[in-house]
């Protein structure tokens, strides 16, 4: 005779357990877990890998992946399996103190995308036009001496949600000065004029900074994907790879936001590098020609230490008869008054620096008249010695050449 056996009964405590245990999955499933507490800032002056440290985990800890809801977070849970990755691309950093990017903005980039890899949630993106429709979140920093010439760094990181275009994440921290290279990299070393005032710049150090929960800044995040375009133009410039650069660059400007001081000012730099004088001083005239109708212009005129006389080394002063020459006509043909105000680097004494910088100013406005007659009762000159550096080291080298620039004030005449 055959024998049934009896099907195993499961204990009541047993069947109690996996229904609390399936209960408690599902409910886990459902809720949204709390935040993570955030921490935003360090006000310690730490070394600068452990400041970089700080601020990118503090960072990436302001973002977690979306968890599964419902049965599938029941099931996403046994069978451990990870959420996907959050991909992150970063914009390359700037000093704010001078909107540069340097030596030291590229270490920044490279330790803190370093750091985001190691966060098993991010996915670290390269920064070019490819990787735009990938990415969840833009990442974007500054670094930056608190104090001009001495003292620590300021870290600022954010994070802005692409698709809302909201800041979901930002942190701070400060470095110690450990005698960092802060050497503008080739394309801003060669520049003429200064990009710190141009709007997009501007708007990339606001996002840096805002709040989570705030929008980032709408005249920068508008510009991204042009500004992939003019980063990847700007590395092939640094790698003198200037027929390439080029084409990026003009490419960059025929998009819908592509007209910015950045990729103007690249046409130029590139096709003077390409000794294409005749295009270089058209492609000068519009970089004036925004810097007038954004009333925001600083350029980078070098003179000899202690007097009004041009840097004697035409590599760099070369092209100064084009600038002045593209100023007064442009600012000419725009009906415009101006103030020209001299700059100078920390080497001497204040007053000395203030008498100093006020010639070098009345010797530009001479300058521009003689160029353009009309002019002539629409410019007032001034100078400010060393009152408003932005590099502050006194070294009178490429490091620090933009406290020796002349600002061009616009006014209404």
């Amino acid at each position: 005779m055959n024998r049934r056996h009896p099907t195993p009964r499961r204990s009541h405590r047993h069947v109690l357990f996996t229904a609390v245990t399936l209960a408690a999955l599902l409910a886990a499933g459902c809720q949204t877990p709390p935040p993570p507490p955030v921490q935003r800032a360090s006000v310690q002056d730490l070394p600068l890998d452990q400041a970089i440290a700080v601020a990118t985990d503090a960072l990436a800890a302001q973002v977690k992946p979306a968890q599964a809801t419902g049965l599938a977070g029941v099931i996403a849970k046994i069978d451990n399996k990870a959420p996907a990755k959050m991909p992150v691309l970063m914009d390359p950093s700037l000093d704010a103190a001078s909107g540069q990017q340097t030596a030291l903005t590229r270490q920044f980039d490279q330790k803190v995308n370093d750091r985001l890899r190691t966060h098993a949630h991010l996915d670290v993106l390269p920064f070019a036009q490819q990787s735009l429709g990938r990415a969840q979140y833009l990442a974007v920093g500054t670094i930056t001496r608190i104090d001009a010439g001495k003292g620590p760094y300021q870290i600022h990181l954010s994070l802005t949600d692409m698709k809302s275009g909201q800041v979901v994440a930002q942190s701070s921290s400060r470095a110690a000065d450990g005698g960092f290279d802060t050497t503008p990299t080739p394309y801003y070393r060669d520049t003429p004029v200064l990009m710190l005032k141009d709007h997009v710049v501007e708007g990339y150090m606001r996002t840096a900074q805002a709040a989570p929960g705030q929008p980032a800044d709408k005249a920068y995040l508008e510009r991204v994907a042009a500004a992939a375009m003019i980063q990847e133009a700007t590395t092939l410039y640094n790698n003198e790879r200037y027929p390439e650069a080029l084409g990026l660059y003009r490419s960059a400007l025929t998009t819908p936001a592509g007209e910015q001081m950045r990729s103007l000012n690249g046409v130029y730099l590139t096709n003077w590098k390409l000794g294409n004088v005749a295009e270089a001083e058209q492609a000068f005239g519009k970089v004036v020609a925004l810097g007038l109708a954004t009333r925001t212009l600083g350029v980078k005129f070098l003179f000899n230490p202690g007097g009004t006389e041009f840097w004697s080394d035409q590599k760099i002063s070369g092209p100064y008869t084009v600038w002045l020459r593209q100023i007064a006509r442009q600012a000419a043909g725009s009906n415009v008054c101006m103030e020209v105000v001299g700059h100078t680097s920390r080497t001497g004494s204040e007053s000395f620096n203030d008498r100093l910088s006020a010639q070098r100013a009345a010797f530009i406005q001479k300058r521009l008249e003689s160029e353009a007659p009309a002019l002539a009762g629409k410019m007032k000159s001034s100078g400010v010695g060393y009152r408003e550096n932005l590099i502050g080291t006194g070294t009178d080298d490429a490091s620090d050449s933009l406290d020796r620039r002349v600002e061009f004030k616009i006014n209404q005449c």
